[in-house]
């Protein structure tokens, strides 16, 4: 298949509307060709910029504000003053609601705006000629090359035993804070692993025990120790909780 044909799907990949064979397929393509690799993370960062630009015009729309207006002037002319009252609490009860709301909103943005930056990491990173800083599966010589480089440690798990493989790691740069990113292997998938100060408002994707489906990644998200840790890959959503298990029981060392 030419790579315009892969080119042809790759909407479809990013939001998640393939077939599982399909969308295999398409895996282990973007694992084997920088053109094809380069061209998804681009839409990734257009669809982020449109989201991001949407997030931020918002407004009430004219008839949206006539109706609050109208409902505000009401006042029954048998009691002016429950008018009064009643016109003040349904105007605190309207500002209450467009406060949930904004809120909501803000964090959702700020969610998807957090999960598209990652998501950027993780393709670029495997579609990189040298995905990782340091290469090696052991973790007593990972784990201290990023001594000095991060403003934190942790520790890793033992992985004899497991189907994974720690393929190594790199320093991250993630909402403006250095992180470890580390890359593990299952099989034929690749898993990211950020481990990252807590400090932020992001909201997490996930409680400790759910492995939430975003787009084409399955992603687990906790914080324990003073660190935030997301783990995220195409792997099966079963490999993904494995992975975290394996790293919640290594941080609890801390």
């Amino acid at each position: 298949m030419a790579c315009q044909e892969w080119q042809n799907q790759l909407d479809s990949y990013l939001d998640g509307e393939l077939s599982s064979d399909a969308m295999r397929s398409l895996d282990a393509h973007l694992r084997t060709c920088p053109a094809c690799t380069a061209d998804a993370l681009a839409r990734v960062q257009f669809k982020r910029s449109i989201k991001a630009a949407a997030g931020s015009r918002f407004a009430p729309n004219a008839e949206f504000r006539a109706k609050i207006q109208k409902s505000i002037a009401a006042k029954p002319r048998w009691n002016r003053n429950f008018g009064w009252k009643l016109a003040t609490a349904s105007l605190a009860l309207i500002l209450f609601a467009g406060a949930v709301t904004a809120y909501v909103s803000r964090q959702n943005l700020e969610r998807q705006q957090f999960y598209t930056e990652l998501a950027d990491l993780h393709v670029a990173t495997l579609g990189s000629a040298n995905p990782v800083d340091v290469i090696s599966t052991d973790r007593h010589t990972v784990k201290p090359w990023f001594q000095g480089k991060i403003p934190f440690s942790f520790y890793l798990p033992e992985l004899q035993g497991t189907d994974f493989t720690l393929l190594g790691g790199r320093v991250a740069y993630v909402g403006q804070s250095s992180g470890a990113h580390l890359i593990y292997q299952i099989r034929k998938h690749e898993i990211s692993v950020f481990i990252l100060p807590v400090g932020g408002s992001v909201p997490l994707f996930t409680d400790d025990s759910n492995v939430e489906r975003r787009q084409t990644f399955n992603v687990q998200d906790w914080t324990q120790g003073g660190l935030r840790y997301v783990v995220f890959g195409d792997a099966a959503a079963e490999d993904i909780q494995k992975l975290s298990a394996l790293l919640k029981a290594a941080a609890a060392q801390q």
